[in-house]
């Protein structure tokens, strides 16, 4: 029989480590932080079977701890340790739903008699294990606890499912959590961005070639959809895949079989389809980008991210839990953030979301010299925006425009001149010119004078 779980809060290392020893020696798992905040992310990722809480803590105390947990599960038990000075906010909060409350220093067979009690309660529940499967995502805000309803209810079909969000929403952590929770959890899992791979290898990385296909295929190569054979693909940012793609994925869902390049034969193939995208596809679809009939296949369950602001209560756990890892990576002794620093990031406007907010969070852990990282270090990173990463497909649209117009400028725009110089026909250098836009003439006896 499992041992109930007992997540134990306190920020006195001693007397958090005498704890642990009794309740363990009396069959209890325990999970022990040393902050409010520590816990909350904790609860995050698994839910105890009862959480013990000192009341005088640093930071977020004993009953803002237990508000915010009966805010988001009622029916999880909450003790407090405190001192007689804090006994009436004790007695008020059991009115509330503390499930009761210890003076200190507590009497051991007390202690353990009145957690035996409160996990029987917690008993009959589902385990807290059946969380595994989206263990990786930090939150607990309503909008999320929906969606990942949602989305376990979804991992048990075979119907594609299109993942919708601002980009650093997570979601191919969400793709990944639905590949977790699904019958196929046992096969692989693949994933690839369509935007960050040249039109022209994508279809050889997902379909896979043949050797000699073209120059460089010195062997076969399987691609990802027969790589994931009875898992599950993960196509992120379909909305920039090329729209000649767009016809063979539309024949590999249709049909359950992929051609690799080179050759006429295709092979069976057995995956689960899951795609990403930040783009409007509907809009996509009105201007001719993307096919109607391969969308309304990919959209069988629309499951969509919201962006961070509109999860604000999730932003304490998520910085909680990259402050556990970062002060790790750096080997830092910081125990969390400083009250305005907190607010400071509850209240900002993220437009990169999760990613952001980890990133504002490693440079405040590189920077901070203090136990705590104050209000001034998170205003200097929020400031501080690292230069936008553009998808590939754009960067290099970018640079191919600015390439052809330095070409013509060269040459006083002589296509013939500008194909030599490229090493392309001169078929290709005006379709290239059409395509941005450029007309040669406009650069055809230039007065450099006037």
């Amino acid at each position: 029989m499992k041992r109930p779980g007992i997540l134990l809060v306190d920020d006195d290392a001693a007397l958090r480590e005498l704890i642990t020893l009794r309740l363990e020696a009396n069959g209890f798992r325990v999970e022990a932080v040393d902050s409010g905040e520590a816990a909350l992310a904790q609860l995050a990722l698994a839910r105890p079977d009862a959480v013990l809480t000192d009341m005088q803590m640093a930071g977020m105390d004993g009953m803002a701890l237990f508000r915010a947990i009966h805010a988001r599960d009622p029916a999880l038990p909450v003790i407090v340790l405190t001192a007689h000075g804090t006994i009436p906010d004790a007695v008020a909060a059991t009115q509330q739903g503390l499930f009761g409350y210890l003076t200190k220093p507590y009497d051991a067979p007390t202690l353990i008699d009145l957690l035996k009690r409160a996990t029987r309660l917690t008993g009959s529940r589902v385990d807290a294990d059946d969380d595994e499967w989206r263990s990786e995502i930090i939150a607990a805000s309503p909008a999320l606890d929906t969606l990942l309803a949602e989305a376990r209810l979804a991992a048990q079909s075979e119907a594609s499912l299109l993942i919708r969000g601002e980009s650093g929403t997570g979601k191919e952590l969400l793709a990944r959590a639905i590949h977790h929770a699904s019958p196929r959890h046992a096969k692989p899992f693949v994933a690839i961005n369509c935007g960050a791979i040249p039109a022209e290898l994508l279809e050889s990385e997902l379909f896979g070639h043949v050797k000699g296909a073209f120059t460089g295929a010195g062997r076969d190569h399987p691609g990802l959809f027969l790589s994931a054979q009875g898992g599950t693909v993960f196509l992120d940012e379909i909305g920039d895949m090329p729209a000649p793609l767009q016809v063979k994925l539309l024949r590999v869902l249709q049909e359950g079989e992929v051609r690799p390049v080179g050759t006429t034969e295709t092979r069976a193939v057995d995956v689960r389809i899951l795609s990403a995208t930040h783009r409007d596809l509907e809009e996509a679809i009105t201007s001719g980008e993307f096919r109607e009939d391969l969308y309304y296949r990919l959209n069988v369950v629309s499951l969509t991210l919201p962006p961070l602001r509109e999860r604000r209560e999730d932003i304490p756990l998520l910085a909680q839990h990259f402050l556990t890892v970062l002060t790790e990576k750096y080997r830092r002794r910081i125990h969390g953030l400083a009250p305005d620093a907190l607010e400071m990031l509850v209240a900002a406007d993220w437009p990169g979301n999760i990613r952001q907010l980890h990133n504002v969070l490693e440079q405040c852990c590189a920077l901070c010299t203090t136990a705590t990282i104050p209000a001034s270090l998170v205003a200097r990173a929020l400031r501080d925006k690292p230069a936008e990463i553009q998808p590939l497909a754009v960067a290099r649209t970018a640079f191919e425009r600015d390439y052809l117009i330095t070409l013509l400028k060269l040459t006083q725009g002589q296509v013939s001149e500008v194909a030599r110089l490229a090493g392309r026909n001169r078929t290709e250098v005006y379709r290239l010119l059409q395509r941005h836009g450029l007309t040669p003439a406009l650069f055809q006896d230039r007065d450099e004078t006037g």
